[in-house]
């Protein structure tokens, strides 16, 4: 219980420092350009603290969850005082607001690019992709009937697996079997399972391919039909089992974490258009339907699987867990809609191409855009986004998503 409670802490202060460094990230670059910054807090809520540094208010609030940057002048509404109207954020080139806006998402990937490499050089990471890598080569195999059988096989003295008397060594990629591309490990083992007697085996050892022949014994095994069902069936076994992770050096973790993440990135933005389909099933958890693990989760929905991936020894999946929240984050706050930094973005550029065409038909600039008549479709979507967060804190109470080792 103390190591679920410390995961759920560590958890929800990873998440609060990945929102700090957002607004960071804001501060940093509007004063790199010149803009006044009055106020940077960590938090929300009654102030705990404050100090001021040259022209800006440093603090903490009571709730650390987030944070805000007050740039002067992000938008004409504001209102500013005689020595900002020089400086007011609305009168920069567009290009330098948008860079202002970006350093906040751009943060999130950063970090989780960080935690990811950190991860690869430390834990290893994860075969998310199903390569058909070897971890172990068995020293003998024999029939199993039972999952128990399975872990401790009867094996004569003396005795050699198949893997292990063909050649076949931990981190050889198995990328055919008998003529069947094995592009993942399920798939090798499928061909696997229907191979009987001698079968050559196409292997990837780093910059070599070989040609391996086993010879592919026919076993009992406990399989699981299609309806669900277990039973004892007679198939091909080599005697290998799969690489769960990876481990990389420092140099070729960065290769390995850029793929990684191009690989969550994809991920991140199929579960975000899929994000508005998943609601119903969780307004049906709450009321007692089985929680679908896809479906999205809150802030304390999050800091529990880190809690519970803490408690399970499982540190690779908490840190997976921080990385992908930060990419989502990162990719939420691209979005062009109002409040997000990616609304703000496309008003800007907006304002940039009517203003560019205006020029070229010899017409003078026009007015920046009324943020008033925005204020109605901004208002709608904080109170869905809020609708949204109270389903998910509620779904994430009463019928969590849990860890299944």
């Amino acid at each position: 219980m103390v190591a679920y409670i410390v995961g759920v802490v560590l958890f929800a202060l990873g998440i609060c420092l990945s929102l700090s460094l957002h607004e960071a990230g804001h501060l940093l670059t509007a004063k790199a350009f010149g803009m006044k910054v009055r106020r940077y807090f960590v938090g929300v809520g009654p102030t705990v603290f404050s100090f001021r540094r040259g022209e800006t208010e440093y603090g903490l609030k009571a709730l650390p969850i987030g944070g805000f940057c007050d740039i002067a002048g992000m938008t004409t509404l504001d209102e500013l005082t005689p020595d900002e109207e020089r400086r007011a954020m609305y009168k920069y080139k567009t290009g330098k607001r948008t860079a202002v806006m970006l350093a906040g998402p751009i943060t999130h990937f950063f970090l989780a690019f960080l935690i990811l490499y950190l991860v690869a050089v430390s834990i290893g990471l994860p075969n998310l992709a199903e390569k058909p890598v070897v971890a172990t080569v068995s020293s003998c195999v024999a029939d199993a009937r039972t999952t128990a059988e399975l872990s401790d096989p009867a094996c004569a003295s003396g005795e050699v697996g198949p893997a292990q008397a063909a050649g076949i060594r931990p981190g050889d990629e198995i990328v055919g079997v008998g003529g069947r591309a094995t592009p993942t490990w399920t798939a090798m083992v499928a061909a696997v399972r229907d191979a009987g007697g001698p079968t050559v085996f196409d292997v990837r050892r780093g910059d070599e391919r070989l040609r391996l022949t086993v010879d592919v014994p026919r076993l009992d095994r406990p399989v699981t039909t299609a309806d669900g069902t277990s039973e004892v069936a007679s198939v091909g076994v080599a005697g290998v089992t799969a690489a769960r992770s990876f481990d990389y050096g420092p140099l070729a973790a960065f290769g390995a974490t850029a793929s990684f993440s191009g690989d969550m990135l994809a991920q991140t933005a199929t579960r975000l258009v899929e994000f508005p389909q998943r609601i119903p099933a969780v307004v049906s958890s709450i009321f007692g339907a089985e929680r679908d693990p896809n479906t999205p989760v809150s802030v304390v929905g999050a800091s529990r699987l880190g809690g519970e991936a803490v408690e399970a020894g499982l540190w690779q999946l908490f840190f997976l867990l921080l990385a992908g929240l930060n990419f989502f984050m990162g990719v939420f706050n691209l979005l062009p809609l109002l409040p997000m930094d990616g609304g703000h973005m496309a008003v800007w550029w907006y304002e940039r191409v009517r203003n560019w065409r205006r020029e070229r038909k010899g017409e003078s600039a026009a007015a920046p855009v009324d943020y008033t008549r925005l204020s109605t479709v901004t208002m709608a979507l904080v109170l869905v986004g809020g609708a949204v967060l109270l389903l998910t804190v509620t779904a994430d109470i009463v019928n969590p998503i849990r860890i299944t080792q």
